[in-house]
């Protein structure tokens, strides 16, 4: 349901810049970030879920640390952020970018390796105590697949950046397929190894002795470093551009960028749940960035809303559907994101 109407709203925003005649749309790479200004926030917790897992896992392979009365993970998230701090204030992301788009090929390790765990290293699929729908967890795991599709807010800039842009819809379609492939085996396959006591990261529960387990963890490990300055990208563009003139220097781009991370690092460490601070973020925030406002945004500028008809009703339905799940999902993912801290590494 979640990856079929993002693909939807991908074709209304190929729709609306195909249909661009009177240059309402703004064509250049600042309107993607500047537009979603608002919703950026769903960038900044995704980026401190980041943060949680670089210290889940590096605490997973250092066992137990305390340095200056902190524990291992608080300790790891800090550490991690001083050396992902240096990236953000570079201009250039030529590099990590080339970095970053290894993330494909990393995600593939990572299910290889999950895959090779399960069938060569002795923990098997345990289906004697699998259920084919937990409706207590259904709440969360919805949170939890609406975040995957949250990248909405970057989709303008993305458009805008292509060769051809008559092949943004192809292009994406093939894009959400892969990924809802990739999410779904990795939570099927996850499920089947480690039901009832599977936890909010799956290499939190691999054997950190198999050489497969290493080749996970470590891929997971450095996936977010490279991606985290891309992903901040949008929000430093964003805050930038909103200064006076005589104040966009140097010296406040490097303040502005480094305060945001040391915002990124007081929520890893306030809400230290991966698990429950992604379904937070997917539950509210990124229904509305990715399924509410960009449906919106379609009927104004095509003006579609002024005349009755199917696709207006179609539209409409989408942004009802969206509405009821953000309603239906905020409640619970909300209360034990801020309140239910558990004692399990979630």
């Amino acid at each position: 349901m979640e990856d079929g109407s993002s693909n939807i709203r991908v074709r209304l925003l190929d729709n609306c810049y195909n249909n661009n005649n009177d240059g309402r749309i703004e064509d250049n790479t600042i309107s993607g970030p500047t537009s979603f200004s608002r919703t950026c926030f769903n960038g900044l917790n995704a980026l401190s879920g980041f943060l949680i897992l670089e210290g889940d896992n590096l605490q997973n392979l250092s066992g137990q640390l305390q340095i200056f009365g902190l524990d291992g993970k608080q300790c790891f998230v800090i550490i991690i952020s001083l050396i992902i701090l240096p990236t953000v204030w570079f201009n250039n992301m030529s590099i990590l970018s080339y970095i970053s788009a290894s993330g494909v090929l990393a995600s593939i390790l990572l299910l290889a390796s999950i895959l090779w765990a399960a069938l060569f290293d002795g923990i098997g699929f345990q289906t004697s105590q699998t259920h084919f729908i937990n409706w207590k967890g259904m709440p969360t795991a919805i949170s939890l697949y609406a975040f995957c599709y949250c990248a909405h807010p970057v989709f303008p800039t993305l458009y805008t950046s292509m060769i051809n842009p008559k092949k943004f819809s192809k292009v994406m379609f093939v894009c959400f397929l892969l990924c809802t492939i990739s999410y779904a085996s990795m939570a099927i396959v996850g499920y089947l190894m480690f039901v009832p006591s599977v936890l909010s990261q799956i290499t939190l529960n691999l054997p950190i002795n198999k050489i497969s387990s290493k080749v996970a963890i470590y891929t997971t490990l450095v996936n977010p470093i490279a991606k985290y300055s891309l992903m901040i990208k949008p929000l430093e563009n964003s805050m930038e551009n909103q200064l006076p003139i005589h104040y966009k220097t140097r010296v406040c781009s490097l303040l502005i960028r480094t305060i945001l991370v040391i915002s990124t690092v007081i929520v890893a460490l306030a809400i230290p749940f991966f698990g429950y601070l992604m379904s937070l973020v997917g539950a509210f925030l990124s229904v509305t960035a990715s399924i509410v406002l960009p449906c919106l945004c379609f009927l104004k500028i095509s003006g579609i809303y002024q005349r009755l008809g199917f696709e207006q009703v179609f539209i409409v339905g989408i942004v009802i559907m969206g509405i009821a799940i953000m309603l239906a999902m905020f409640g619970l993912p909300t209360y034990t994101s801020v309140c239910g801290h558990p004692n399990s590494t979630d």
